[in-house]
């Protein structure tokens, strides 16, 4: 291990320590205290052609996106779909912001839109091709163009810039602290990590998270949307299923995926954001977990 990497570990795991309760959080932390006995997927919708994105606002709620049909859904606490917006333009990545807006990657216009309760809509940035996004309580925005190996930034009043470029990025996550930003590329047995800067800019960007499993035969993990819960650990869709680490990067074990199909995204949701849902090719799925994934503003009004 060179200086530079050196530098970048040490950083990254006081990052993690710090968060969430000191060195306590960096214990091995395996799939035992996520998954509950007896709890399994359960099938919330199906029958769409493809599903992703899917966010929760901040009393549990779940929109996703079926981006050929042009559609978003929500979910309610009961688990109820019911559509939340037509004619979406092909909308994929979907976050909600402190702001109760729900911000979407508008790809067939190639923009970035801000969602009203109505399904109305607002444009934030045009003239971008967007495929994942995540929205801080500032409302600034970073978000991936696999197309072009970038992440962008876009400030509260809206300016865009590129932040990182050389590779292709694919999902995207905050930490729940919003001190680092994590990037997957699907094509990299690794996830990348990077300090967030004041200005929105990001440093100290490294290799982490890694090695991602692989399915037998194949070369890449196919790592998309991410999550992580209130005690930062990270979970990632791939082929393999939903990968979970702990805090400092370590594997701690793989959920099966719902179905074998494709599997999208995840995100945490529900009453007291204490289960974790996937979008999975034509379906919708949800199952109860030990943790909850608290989202950020839902934090800080507690506090």
């Amino acid at each position: 291990m060179n200086d530079r990497h050196l530098t970048t570990w040490v950083f990254s795991l006081i990052i993690a320590l710090t968060l969430r309760g000191g060195f306590a959080a960096a214990q091995d932390m395996p799939l035992t205290q996520v998954l509950i006995d007896g709890e399994d997927w359960q099938l919330l919708a199906d029958g769409f052609k493809f599903t992703e994105g899917p966010a929760a606002d901040a009393q549990g709620n779940v929109c996703f996106t079926d981006i050929p049909n042009n559609r978003i859904h929500r979910i309610d606490l009961e688990g109820k779909v019911t559509v939340f917006a037509e004619q979406t333009a092909k909308t994929n990545g979907l976050m909600f912001g402190a702001d109760g807006l729900l911000y979407g990657c508008r790809n067939g216009e190639k923009k970035i839109v801000a969602y009203q309760p109505n399904g109305s809509f607002e444009t934030i940035v045009d003239d971008v091709e967007c495929n994942d996004l995540v929205v801080a309580s500032d409302g600034s925005i970073w978000f991936t163009d696999p197309a072009n190996r970038r992440v962008w930034y876009v400030s509260p009043d809206h300016e865009k810039r590129v932040v990182v470029e050389g590779f292709r990025p694919n999902g995207v996550i905050l930490s729940a602290g919003q001190g680092s930003l994590v990037v997957t590329d699907s094509e990299q047995s690794h996830l990348w990590t990077f300090r967030v800067e004041v200005d929105g800019s990001l440093s100290h960007g490294d290799r982490y998270y890694m090695p991602l499993q692989l399915l037998p035969g194949r070369d890449k993990p196919g790592s998309d949307g991410m999550t992580v819960d209130d005690r930062e650990r990270l979970y990632v869709a791939t082929h393999a299923g939903i990968q979970m680490f702990d805090p400092t990067g370590r594997l701690g074990g793989t959920i099966a995926k719902p179905q074998n199909r494709f599997l999208s995204n995840i995100c945490f949701g529900g009453k007291e954001f204490g289960y974790l849902y996937a979008t999975c090719s034509d379906k919708v799925y949800r199952r109860k977990v030990k943790p909850t994934g608290t989202p950020y503003f839902v934090v800080s009004n507690r506090k």
